[in-house]
């Protein structure tokens, strides 16, 4: 796995890059700004890109900007995107462009190795990784929403999950229950989404993106 990571903590930045290289990833290169992150990313052409939220000159937006830039140059891209606190818009701005191949961290999961490498690995082969603590914010957000409303406190608790990029099996040991019955929940959450099925929509995904889009249009 080739990564490029954008940091302008430059303690942060050379700490990821040893914890990665340790791993036997490799790093193959860093930039300090978000300019710095896109030529790296054409430069180095790697299979994900880790950026800050917030970054040079202006300490806003940026690193979600240059993200959303390098998908649209490279929709093969990965990214994974971190950031010092929870920041709703910035999350559903970046995940509801795409459907795979993008996380959303908190940086104080870094410190937890193996569930930062779980989520690094899970966006890298086109999965979703939506930190715990984005997804609970997101879910306070959208409370109001009356098809939302119709969810058993245990189906919210699956969605969560589903938010998270957890598949259906990591999802029943984190709940303590069956495969099966995680699969019963899943399917009573697409009825009480209406969410038919097509071939045109990934039913699971839609469903987490519906609860993005309204938590974004609510902030």
């Amino acid at each position: 796995m080739r990564i490029v990571i954008a940091e302008d903590d430059p303690l942060l930045r050379e700490g990821l890059a040893l914890l990665l290289r340790a791993e036997g990833l490799d790093v193959v290169g860093t930039a300090d700004t978000a300019e710095g992150a896109l030529d790296a990313i054409d430069t180095h052409k790697p299979d994900v890109a880790i950026l800050d939220v917030r970054m040079p000159p202006t300490h806003t937006d940026e690193g979600v900007r240059a993200a959303v830039e390098a998908r649209r140059r490279s929709p093969d891209l990965a990214v994974l995107v971190l950031s010092a606190y929870v920041e709703q818009s910035f999350a559903t701005e970046l995940l509801t462009g795409g459907v795979g191949g993008l996380g959303y961290l908190l940086k104080e999961r870094v410190g937890r190795v193996e569930e930062f490498l779980d989520a690094l690995r899970r966006v890298a082969s086109g999965g979703t990784a939506i930190d715990p603590e984005v997804v609970a914010q997101l879910f306070t957000r959208s409370h109001q929403d009356v098809r939302l409303e119709r969810l058993s406190p245990r189906e919210k608790d699956v969605l969560a999950l589903m938010a998270e990029g957890l598949g259906n099996s990591a999802i029943a040991e984190k709940l303590f229950v069956t495969d099966g019955a995680v699969h019963k929940h899943i399917r009573s959450i697409f009825a009480k989404l209406d969410l038919a099925p097509t071939d045109q929509v990934d039913r699971r995904v839609a469903a987490v993106l519906h609860y993005l889009e309204d938590a974004r249009r609510r902030s």
